[in-house]
């Protein structure tokens, strides 16, 4: 039942920052005169820019949650050590 609520909460949450207007004002200006007045040189240039800001911080972090995946269940325990249910409290 407790679970079923803080759910709820939660979704309602996400639902409310995903709505909210600053969600969609995050454009400058700006940056948005100067890209539509240039040429179609610039706009993929600026494309291209996007991609290469996005992309490889993307990838890095799937390389590093495939690795915390495939080694979540492997400890180091050394040989001469006692065995873990020495250390059981």
């Amino acid at each position: 039942m407790k679970f079923t609520t803080t759910l709820r909460v939660t979704g309602a949450a996400l639902i409310g920052f995903a709505l909210a207007s600053p969600a969609f004002s995050q454009n400058c200006s700006l940056c948005y005169t100067q890209a539509s007045s240039s040429g179609s040189r610039m706009i993929e240039a600026l494309r291209s820019g996007i991609l290469v800001l996005i992309v490889p911080p993307t990838l890095m972090w799937l390389v590093i949650a495939a690795i915390a995946y495939a080694k979540r269940n492997q400890f180091k325990q050394s040989q001469s050590a006692p065995s873990a249910s020495a250390y059981d409290w």
